[in-house]
């Protein structure tokens, strides 16, 4: 069994072939979101914090800390994001950057072992992060393209997350510290992405015996009520072998379909994760709400 352990100074996150499935909470990222991207570049952090809250209330596992904004000093407000989360919380968290010199910058202060996001396949970019996360004692999400680009040939992504798995391990990383992205395509655009990614998950688990995550939302993109084919997606990445995703713990779909598939699966004894989650409070006039009126009425008369 495979088991990649993220954590803060005193939670672990635990993604495993065995275990619940991982949710990584997407939120704290100001692609696409011009007001948060504009407040994080004046070190206005209100947002990033209830986006925090919220994720953490709705059941992320891990949080995603992405400060990608345009001209911005990136190192440095994914640092402060970072000590400001680990300041009111101790969930792990996933240091989301592109930029080397904002990986360091975040592992430099975080308190834990992190989720580095991400390395490719390209020599240059592995020369770079992984020194980087074996120094820190980080794990590190491996992204299935490289210098060629993302290849439409689920058979090449496969070598490009073994050709990281096996670099990884030339730097003393083992595999279970690298959970591979085997790249998710929009499905209306590629009509066999769906089938395509459940045989490459399926691949990285059963061959190369790594963890997975993906940007679970790249599958709906650019069609109507996202959030179904989402749900449905994570379903079947599950049952496929997938055990993270980088996803939106905001949205009912998703926690349903993880939560669901986590009992199927046999990954949530006695169902006691779906059930807490799920179960409905007695309504107004059950029998045990007015048994315990009642009884409240009779001390008082006595």
């Amino acid at each position: 069994m495979t088991d990649t352990i993220i954590s803060s100074a005193t939670k672990e996150a635990i993604i495993g072939f065995e275990r619940p499935f991982t949710i990584i909470g997407e939120r704290i990222n100001p692609t696409g979101r011009k007001v948060l991207a504009a407040e994080m570049k004046e070190g206005d952090y209100s947002r990033v914090e209830a986006d925090a809250r919220a994720q953490i209330e709705a059941g992320a596992h891990i949080l995603d800390v992405n400060a990608g904004i345009p001209l911005a000093d990136e190192p440095r407000i994914l640092a402060e994001v970072i000590q400001l989360i680990q300041g009111f919380s101790d969930i792990p968290l996933c240091i989301d950057s592109s930029i080397v010199a904002a990986l360091e910058a975040g592992l430099e202060v975080y308190q834990g072992k992190a989720l580095v996001n991400s390395v490719t396949g390209e020599d240059e970019q592995m020369e770079q992060v992984l020194p980087l996360v074996k120094k820190y004692g980080a794990a590190v999400v491996a992204i299935s393209n490289d210098e060629t680009g993302i290849s439409q040939d689920p058979d090449v992504r496969f070598e490009v997350a073994k050709k990281i798995v096996q670099r990884a391990s030339d730097y003393g990383i083992p595999a279970c510290d690298v959970v591979v992205d085997p790249l998710v395509m929009p499905i209306g655009a590629v009509n066999t992405a769906g089938v395509q990614v459940l045989k490459l998950i399926h691949r990285l688990r059963t061959e190369l015996k790594v963890n997975t995550t993906c940007g679970a939302s790249n599958i709906s993109f650019g069609l109507p009520n996202r959030d179904g084919v989402n749900g449905a997606f994570l379903s079947m990445a599950i049952a496929a072998g997938m055990s993270s995703a980088i996803a939106n713990p905001l949205h009912k779909e998703v926690i349903a379909a993880t939560l669901g598939a986590d009992v199927m699966m046999g990954r949530d004894p006695d169902c006691m994760n779906w059930i807490q989650r799920f179960r409905e409070a007695p309504a107004e006039g059950a029998e045990g709400a007015r048994g315990r009126r009642t009884s409240g009425r009779r001390r008082r008369t006595a």
